[in-house]
Order: structure tokens, then C-alpha cells, then sequence
């Protein structure tokens, strides 16, 4: 049984679809959207104007700052953090009409969505161009424009983003220490191999 305090705070003026899924303790702030079919993990923020689109998948302990805009087939691991009017595309080849002029229907196009991993964080009006997938515990700077899959605990900035170094758990960039790389703020120590980076046990 689910108790008061665990229940879901939903703001008077946000806009939460019957059939989404809302988990324990998750608050939808003030003119939010959340679309039919999308689902929330527990213990999630969706800040003020943000938008959630159908079927989207949000994991626990997630975070949507103000304005952010994450549409469909969005996946977010738990712990996932969307930096203020961030957004995650869906269409690759964008168009209001079809090529006759039409208006274009759900049936003119194939929505592809973006991935993110646990634990990553996606900058300020950062933009994920899907399909596209943010590895876990990576971090996307602020403004950054997403081309092409990004690793693990990679940091990457710039149009289009480019990796510049390495992130740990705690956000931090990594320092080189002979063949390892150390967080400043918990110690961990990381190797990279091939271009991906893996925490030493």
C-alpha cells in the first residue's frame, strides 16, 4: 500500500495524461506535460513547461529541469539529469508537409528516439539529435549539439559535440595518474581501453 507521503505531487497546473504512469514521491511542477502512455520512475522532478512525450520512459530519480523537452521514443535510465530547455528530438528528417504538400500524420514518419545511460546529465539547451545514445555517467555540456553516440563517462561540448576528456560518478572531470584517471571529489580511478573508460574495481 502505497502511503500519503509516498503518493505523487502533481502541480494544479500541469497537464499529467490519464493513462501515464507517475511513480512514488515524483513532483510535476507548474505547466508541465506529461502525454498518455509515458511512464515515470519514483522519486523524479519534471520542472516548470517541461514536456514528456507518449511512451516515454523516464527512470527513477530522474530529473527534467524547467523547459526541457524530451520526446518520443525517449528511453532515460534512472538518475538521469535534463539541464533547462534541453531537448531530445525525435525525427530525422523533419518536415510539416510531405513532398505533395500535405500535412504530414504520424503515418508519414518513423519517430526514432534518444538513449541516455544511469546517471548521465545532459546540459542547458544541449540538444540530442535521435537516434543517439549518451552513455552512462556522461555529461553533455551546456549548448552542446549531439551528432553520434557518446561513451560512458565521457564529457563532450561544442557543435557537434566532441569529446574533451572524462567525467566520474560525481560529475567531476577526471585527471590523468600514469595509465589510470581519478575523480577529484571521491578518489574512484578509471582506465580507458579502445576508447571507453571502465572503473577499476
Amino acid at each position: 500500500m502505497v502511503s500519503h507521503t509516498d503518493q505523487p505531487f502533481i502541480a494544479a497546473t500541469a497537464d499529467v495524461a490519464e493513462g501515464a504512469q507517475v511513480g512514488e514521491r515524483t513532483k510535476v511542477w507548474h505547466l508541465a506535460q506529461v502525454r498518455e502512455g509515458a511512464v515515470l520512475g519514483a522519486d523524479c522532478i519534471v520542472g516548470r513547461g517541461a514536456y514528456v512525450g507518449p511512451g516515454v520512459e523516464i527512470g527513477e530519480g530522474s530529473k527534467l529541469q524547467n523547459y526541457a523537452l524530451v520526446y518520443e521514443p525517449a528511453r532515460l535510465a534512472r538518475g538521469v539529469f535534463i539541464g533547462p530547455a534541453a531537448v531530445l528530438t525525435n525525427d530525422e528528417y523533419p518536415r510539416a508537409i510531405t513532398p505533395e504538400g500535405q500535412l504530414k500524420s504520424a503515418d508519414d514518419w518513423d519517430a526514432v528516439g534518444v538513449e541516455i545511460g544511469e546517471g548521465a546529465s545532459i546540459g542547458a539547451r544541449a540538444v540530442c539529435i535521435a537516434p543517439v545514445r549518451v552513455g552512462a555517467w556522461a555529461l553533455v555540456a551546456a549548448g552542446a549539439v549531439v551528432t553520434k553516440d557518446v561513451p560512458d563517462f565521457a564529457l563532450v561540448v561544442g557543435v557537434p559535440a566532441r569529446r574533451i576528456g572524462w567525467v566520474g560518478r560525481a560529475g567531476r572531470p577526471l585527471s590523468q595518474d600514469g595509465e589510470d584517471w581519478v575523480c577529484p571529489a571521491t578518489g574512484e580511478r578509471y582506465r580507458e581501453s579502445s576508447g571507453t573508460l571502465h572503473p577499476l574495481a
